[in-house]
């Protein structure tokens, strides 16, 4: 490494397969591995960086030259925060909790538990198209600095899906997974989802929507169970709250937010039982580790407590820029992509009421469950959703099955909306790993975990 002021070199490598069971016949699986190196380098009043998937000496050499030649040409431009220059040496490894390799386990015995799913999801001849799916995923990374600092990771986890689609007249309605299932593990995942055994309930599902009623319209009580509400937090709290979207980094691409750095330590987001934390330290949770991609350790940190607004999702560089703290938060999708400022695991805390009592607690509303459509104005204020699953509530008991049902809202008058939440017995932990940022794009894994939620006074809306 040429002589600079600080430099970091971090190496990844990722293995990946994917698989896939539709319509009772296996699709063509793939297999990929990728390995390369990011190096970043502070010299003068500026930052650069390089990548290669050359990882020889003379490889790494170029990358880092590079790189160096990058951060004095931006230091040239003026005043700029050039990064992390010091430090003390610091040492620390994560590891995924994997009981059963995916790696180890026979590709014909995985693919089975996917072909058992599939003929469960096929149960009637209603069901027209069905499919089930598996993306298994391995990474590690190994992060060194110039200071002494070295962090090892790896990351193994396993995102699951399942679809039935049922046509009955001139009617077709989907039902899945409960959107993106991703836990960090081995194949033992699948047990603890109960992937298998859930098959039948999302055909079963399917079949009821194909003949249920549409949803009616107008203002009343929402609750929604914890597959839409993983969405709900991810869109109208997650991506508003990245401090580099609220300094303006994606508003040419993803939009902006309508968080302001004057809203931190006194802005009411929600209601006094809205309580959202960053924790990248939950067990199993698709995005924990022990530190980000620049190196900085994690820990748990409230985002929003008792319903106000502490603290946004911005790594150290954007902590720099706006003045704010922040989280350990800067990643990166592999190694040829820089870090920047992503959700890892953002949690919606359990209440303390039981899933009875939130029912019981409605005279006239309406159940929804996992998404189905989505949209977000370019400040992430306004949202329309859209749900697979929706029964109404009448009189404080669940009635019949609707279908079309859907919501929409505006961010402030939403989560002050929120009137009930779910106990641990309704706290489920999930994940979503299709969030993407950025330019050049990149698509991360994402863990959400939340209860299930009562909402007043919320605009419904069905179709036909």
């Amino acid at each position: 490494m040429p002589p600079v002021a600080f430099w970091s070199l971090r190496l990844v490598e990722t293995e990946e397969q994917v698989l896939r069971v539709r319509q009772g016949v296996l699709q063509p699986p793939s297999h990929r591995s990728t390995s390369g190196v990011f190096v970043s380098v502070t010299d003068g009043r500026g930052m650069g960086y390089a990548a290669t998937p050359d990882t020889t000496p003379a490889g790494l050499s170029a990358a880092a030259g590079q790189a160096r030649d990058w951060a004095r040409w931006v230091g040239s431009l003026g005043p700029t925060h050039p990064g992390p220059v010091g430090g003390a040496p610091f040492s620390l490894a994560y590891r995924s909790l994997v009981e059963s390799p995916w790696q180890r386990a026979p590709l014909a015995e995985t693919i089975g538990i996917l072909h058992d799913a599939a003929r469960r999801l096929k149960c009637h001849a209603r069901i027209v198209d069905w499919e089930a799916g598996l993306h298994l995923r391995t990474m590690r990374t190994l992060l060194v600095t110039s200071t002494g600092g070295e962090i090892e990771q790896c990351f193994s986890d396993v995102t699951a899906d399942l679809m039935a689609l049922a046509h009955h007249g001139n009617l077709s309605e989907r039902r899945s997974f409960g959107g993106d299932c991703g836990r960090q593990g081995g194949i033992e995942v699948l047990e603890g989802l109960g992937f298998t055994s859930v098959a039948g309930r999302v055909a079963e599902e399917a079949l009821i929507l194909v003949e249920a009623p549409p949803c009616p319209s107008g203002r009343m009580d929402l609750l929604l169970l914890p597959s839409q509400m993983i969405l709900q937090v991810h869109e109208s709290i997650g991506h508003p709250l990245e401090l580099d979207r609220i300094l303006g980094d994606e508003r040419n691409y993803a939009g902006g937010s309508f968080v302001t750095p004057e809203m931190f330590g006194t802005y009411r987001y929600g209601s006094e039982l809205l309580d959202v934390t960053y924790d990248p330290g939950v067990p199993g949770e698709l995005a924990s580790f022990a530190a980000d991609d620049e190196g900085t350790p994690a820990e748990r940190q409230y985002l929003i407590r008792a319903g106000v607004l502490e603290r946004p999702i911005g790594g150290g560089g954007s902590q720099i820029r706006a003045g704010l703290p922040g989280v350990a938060c800067t990643r990166a999708e592999g190694w040829h992509r820089p870090p920047i400022d992503r959700m890892a695991n953002l949690n919606l805390e359990p209440g303390a009421t039981p899933f009875e009592d939130l029912v019981r607690g409605i005279e006239r509303g309406v159940l929804m469950d996992t998404n189905r459509s989505w949209s977000i104005d370019d400040r992430r204020n306004k949202f329309q959703f859209g749900c697979e699953f929706g029964a109404l509530i009448r009189d404080g008991e669940v009635r019949e099955t609707v279908r079309n049902a859907g919501y929409r809202g505006v961010s402030a008058s939403f989560w002050r909306g929120l009137a009930a939440v779910g106990d641990q017995s309704t706290w489920r932990v999930m994940g979503l790993s299709t969030c993407g940022k950025g330019e050049p794009n990149q698509t991360m894994n994402v863990g959400h975990a939340a209860p299930a939620c009562v909402f007043r006074d919320v605009e419904v809306f069905g179709g036909g």
